[in-house]
């Protein structure tokens, strides 16, 4: 009988010794774990997820690497604000202009453009006794009195003086719907005679 005994002890050490040699470490809620101890003894790679309750050895060798996200670069430059409207490069200038002594009262304000006298067309050609000719199509302006004639284009450097061209510092302008032309070189392309007076602002034109 006590043999009998000992041969069930003996056989159930060994049946329980190879269910714990056959289970290295403890099973997940699935009956499955990752091998981590003697893994080449029973045929498996270290870190492979294997089952013990009859289910299907997998390799589970999730990368654990994840690409990172890349972080947003801040712009470390502070946006600049948006520029200031530039300040328009012509001002009131108080010109006073006179045409044999008598004074040209202007409907717009005379201008100062890079140091140079601009005044209305209309009212210098009509205190100097010029007649005036547009055209519209070229942007050109036509001005005669007795034997002497200019022709002016808006926008552009080169006056005519009796068809003989010159270049000139500052254009024909249009402004807020006037047309300024250079005073000084409109009044000597007339044949007039020019003297002004910067500490008074005063020009005298004599025809």
């Amino acid at each position: 009988m006590k043999k009998k005994m000992l041969c069930c002890t003996i056989a159930l050490l060994l049946v329980s010794g190879s269910v714990v040699s056959a289970h290295p470490g403890r099973t997940d809620a699935n009956g499955g774990h990752t091998c981590r101890t003697n893994c080449e003894r029973w045929g498996l790679s270290y870190g492979e997820y294997h089952y013990h309750n009859g289910g299907g050895s997998s390799s589970s060798s999730k990368s654990s690497s994840s690409t990172p996200k890349a972080k947003s670069s801040k712009n470390s430059t502070t946006k600049s604000a948006a520029p200031k409207p530039a300040a328009p490069a012509y001002a009131k200038s108080g010109l006073k202009v006179f045409v044999n002594g008598s004074v040209v009262k202007f409907g717009s304000e005379p201008l100062v453009y890079n140091n140079v006298n601009l005044v209305p067309l209309r009212e210098i050609a009509e205190g100097m006794g010029a007649e005036v000719t547009w055209n519209r199509e070229a942007a050109s302006i036509g001005v005669q009195r007795g034997n002497h004639k200019i022709t002016l284009t808006i926008g552009s450097k080169t006056v005519f003086y009796n068809g003989k061209s010159e270049t000139v510092t500052v254009a024909p302008k249009v402004i807020d719907g006037v047309t300024y032309v250079p005073i000084q070189v409109f009044a000597r392309g007339l044949g007039a005679g020019v003297n002004y007076t910067d500490h008074d602002k005063i020009l005298r034109i004599s025809l």
